[in-house]
């Protein structure tokens, strides 16, 4: 009597989110739920002033350990359905194809090392075409310009790229090239359109912005939707080979792990800056108020659009009240003495460390204080300091709004959000009430790994499609606005007579 033979179904989706401090990897099952998750820090080097990079092969290594620490302990590579990738973004990495060398460290995303060739970009106009194309202003923070330099600056990398020896990808490339054994040189339509290379528009690398930074097109990978067939892991790698299935970058990832998949859906996440992206739908949104236009995702070769603004100090301001100020002991602390404050209190704090990110892009603005009394205390410190990210916030949503309107598009009309800061209940209601609109907040709030999970899921059947992860999302807690309008506009413009002091 033959035998019945058992179907092994996989259980797990694999998420590599790989940061700007570190790399981890997470197991989901299929309920969108994280069942386990290693960690390895990313060692920063600053070899000049402004200057930021990464070691290429350590974050394939540390990639590579995490991956392998999560699947065991009675998890098999079979039991794992596929792979997700979410990546810190704009870090440039150059390598040769047939070896796998990095001809360089990784140029990270906060590099400032291009900041004169983007001034004479901007000196010769070209700032209204490159967004016009790109969604982006120009920046030392894009990709563009920090693989220019390379070319540039690495001994024989123009031959060699002149010759299609080398390779050229942010993280997400790098890590399906040496996932794939070097078979795979690929990224998806998120990260391409953070490179200032990309033409949103017409879903293709742009001739005329090669053209302009002299980079050969043998250089870019080949762009995928996010949920696309990146290959598989190679033999050796794991115990039996593993398809890589979906791929975005780490704010996309996060929208889509908080399911903002309808226009006018919002998210922000609050780690140590902020970063707001508002879904504008199958219609791009060029800003007039200096925010990004962006992809939010790509799936079944359908583009989404995406407005982004990011606040430079969010949870950093907390730690800056603890370890240079040492008004706290620790950050949790913040909440019970924001709680504590007098009410009445006008102080304001305009946290521009490094100057102001959107809506103002002003670089040289620096932090300042007002509205202090002799009865402040550092209670009423602590509170102006939370009280500084939700105005920053409602910044971004206003811009936002006028930007969607300027387009007939719906206006941002709720938030979801994630990260470290938003544990503290008193931020998360001054925020509702600021904004004046409901904020919600999930229960899983691994957010980027999640998207990145979930775009895997959706390619290899775990889930039908971006309706199926909507309805898979849950809300740990939704806040209301309680603050009286009277007195949310006044505390609104006080900040706003507060920043225009210091521009």
């Amino acid at each position: 009597m033959p035998v019945a033979r058992t179907v092994h179904t996989p259980r797990y989706i694999l998420s590599i989110d790989q940061g700007t401090t570190s790399t981890r990897a997470l197991l989901f099952d299929e309920a969108g739920s994280p069942m386990r998750v290693r960690q390895k820090g990313l060692r920063q080097i600053y070899p000049a002033d402004g200057w930021v990079e990464h070691d290429a092969g350590e974050i394939w290594t540390a990639t590579l350990n995490v991956c392998r620490e999560v699947i065991s302990a009675g998890i098999h590579a079979s039991d794992i359905a596929a792979i997700g990738i979410t990546n810190q973004r704009e870090t440039t990495v150059l390598w040769e194809r047939a070896s796998g060398r990095p001809l360089h460290n990784a140029i990270v995303w906060q590099d400032r090392r291009t900041a004169a060739l983007c001034a004479t970009l901007k000196a010769q106009g070209l700032e209204a075409m490159i967004q016009s194309k790109t969604g982006l202003l120009i920046d030392p923070y894009f990709s563009a310009t920090k693989l220019a330099w390379l070319l540039d600056h690495v001994e024989g990398a123009r031959e060699k790229a002149a010759k299609g020896e080398l390779c050229f990808g942010t993280v997400d490339s790098w890590l399906v090239f040496n996932l794939t054994g070097g078979r795979v040189h690929a990224t998806d339509a998120t990260n391409a359109s953070r490179t200032m290379l990309f033409n949103i528009l017409d879903q293709k690398w742009d001739d005329e912005l090669l053209a302009l930074l002299r980079i050969p097109a043998s250089l870019l990978p080949e762009v995928k939707d996010c949920c696309a067939d990146f290959g598989e892991t190679a033999q050796g790698l794991f115990e039996s080979p593993i398809r890589i299935a979906g791929i975005a970058g780490d704010q996309q990832a996060a929208a889509v792990g908080q399911a903002c998949f309808e226009p006018g859906m919002m998210k922000a996440t609050y780690g140590t800056g902020c970063f707001a992206l508002v879904n504008t739908g199958d219609r791009l949104a060029l800003s007039s108020n200096r925010l990004l236009s962006t992809i939010a995702y790509r799936i079944g070769g359908k583009t989404s659009y995406a407005l982004e603004g990011s606040i430079f100090m969010a949870g950093a301001i907390s730690q800056w009240l603890r370890d240079e100020m040492g008004i706290v002991g620790n950050v949790a602390e913040t909440g019970a003495l924001a709680r504590e404050a007098d009410p009445r209190s006008s102080v304001v704090m305009v946290p521009a460390f490094t100057g102001l990110g959107a809506p103002y892009w002003n670089p040289d603005a620096r932090g300042a204080v007002f509205g202090m009394t002799r009865d402040t205390g550092r209670a009423e410190f602590v509170r102006a300091a939370l009280e500084a990210v939700s105005f920053q916030t409602r910044d971004l949503m206003e811009a936002m709004a006028a930007d969607m309107e300027a387009a007939h598009i719906v206006s941002p009309r709720a938030l979801r959000v994630d990260g470290g800061m938003v544990a503290n209940d008193w931020f998360v209601q001054n925020l509702t009430d600021i904004l004046d609109c409901p904020v919600e907040r999930p229960v899983v709030t691994e957010t980027s790994a999640l998207g990145a999970a979930y775009l895997a899921g959706m390619q290899a059947g775990f889930y039908g499609g971006p309706e199926d992860v909507a309805a898979n999302w849950q809300r740990q807690r939704a806040f209301a606005p309680e603050m009286p309008a009277g007195e949310r506009q006044e505390r609104y413009a006080r900040w706003t007579q507060a920043v225009a002091r210091i521009l």
